[in-house]
């Protein structure tokens, strides 16, 4: 995407200069006009010229996201270079040679220039939202501002490698349900190519009457024998179709609001997004970003679609005055009664961002203690309707057999 020189104005008259990425000067107004900015001049700044690989790499760099284990790794080093006094330019340079992730190492050397050339860190890491979010800079925006900025990679540090532990715990404990699942249909796929056929075989050459259940089985057999390819073709494009709708505003409320209503999945959800919004708040509210970008910013570090909308919601009643805790009181099924009152007397105390973490860490052990129940549930689950699966299969193929014992 082409990037831009622009000049924005706000309300209040005050002015804002620098560089973005979008796709056309439009899309860079909206993006200023979220900042309550509106652009007062444009202009598109000529990108050097790339070679064949480097197109490439950005080509195929569009589909895979920079990890965010190793986002982490460069925010733990940056910091400690920063603290033994290595200057920004050469410590991005020297981060960009240790990246293993080829759109990060060549983002950081951008960025390595960017800051040799006078453009501050927080409009230098703007060049690259897709790897460093409005949470990362903002965070630095703000260490910059007040000149602690390696307190804010300290926050950044330990926000980055709580969400990398929160969001761990959960994979982890998806795998094995997910595996199983993964293993069950490609064994069943296995059977309906290679056993089942063979058995059609053989009770056609003893003539013997079909059950309606085998028979069911021997047509399923008999469809992905000869029409594996449009079979296979289809599965795919429901996936593509699938997929490209979870993307959608709609196929994520779809999606948020499924979740939300599966047992055990919702609790989880509900304390997965808690945990991850009162993290990443009381992380930007301690590097002294203001209440009401803080909560902008959580919205769209979340991902279900009811809590981003709480959030986007709670930032519009805080610009009016309100507290928090008042913006958040009609979503309380979403948060618990606990998180509203906590922060209220985080407001009434001025202790908001320390209360907010306390809670975080509560939630924190709430999502382990759940996900541990949730292993305990779906094992047996999963065991029960696999066998009976594997029961109905073995039922339907040997009750010819034994109604041919019977004859003899």
């Amino acid at each position: 995407m082409p990037i831009y020189f622009y000049k924005a104005k706000n309300l209040e008259a005050e002015e804002e200069a620098g560089t973005l990425e979008a796709k056309n000067p439009s899309e860079l107004a909206k993006i200023l006009r979220k900042k309550k900015y509106f652009l007062t001049y444009v202009k598109e700044e000529k990108e050097e010229k790339k070679g064949i690989l480097s197109f490439n790499l950005d080509f195929f760099d569009r589909f895979f996201k920079v990890p965010l284990a190793e986002k982490l790794f460069f925010t733990k080093n940056l910091r400690v270079m920063m603290k033994t006094g290595v200057s920004l330019p050469r410590a991005f340079k020297i981060l960009s040679r240790q990246a293993k992730n080829s759109k990060f190492k060549q983002a950081l050397k951008t960025i390595s220039e960017k800051i040799s050339k006078g453009n501050s860190l927080s409009k230098s890491l703007g060049f690259f939202p897709e790897i460093f979010s409005d949470l990362y800079k903002e965070t630095l925006k703000a260490g910059e501002e007040t000149g602690s900025l390696e307190e804010s990679l300290k926050i950044l540090e330990n926000q980055m490698q709580r969400e990398h532990d929160l969001k761990s715990k959960v994979k982890t404990a998806m795998a094995y349900p997910m595996m199983v699942l993964i293993m069950t249909l490609l064994i069943g796929v296995f059977m309906m190519i290679f056993a089942v056929p063979n058995l059609k075989v053989a009770f056609e050459e003893l003539n013997v009457q079909l059950p309606l259940t085998t028979k069911i089985f021997l047509s399923s057999a008999d469809f992905l024998m000869k029409n594996w390819i449009g079979f296979g073709f289809f599965i795919f494009i429901l996936i593509l179709v699938l997929t490209s709708y979870l993307r959608t505003k709609k196929g994520q409320k779809t999606k948020s609001k499924l979740l939300l209503k599966i047992p055990i999945v919702s609790k989880i959800i509900k304390e997965t997004n808690s945990s991850l919004a009162l993290m990443i708040l009381s992380s930007l509210l301690k590097a002294g970003v203001p209440v009401v970008r803080g909560l902008e910013i959580t919205s769209g570090a979340l991902s279900n679609f009811y809590f981003k909308e709480s959030l986007i919601n709670a930032s519009k009643v805080v610009e009016k005055g309100g507290k928090i805790s008042d913006s958040l009181k009609p979503y309380k099924n979403l948060y618990s009664p606990m998180v509203l009152e906590m922060m209220e007397i985080g407001e009434e105390t001025g202790e908001t961002s320390e209360i907010l973490k306390g809670l975080a860490d509560f939630y924190e052990e709430e999502v382990t203690n759940s996900l541990d129940k949730l292993s305990s549930v779906i094992e047996p689950i999963l065991i029960l309707g696999i066998g009976v699966i594997v029961g109905f299969f073995a039922i339907s193929m040997l009750q010819p057999i034994f109604n041919i014992s019977k004859g003899l």
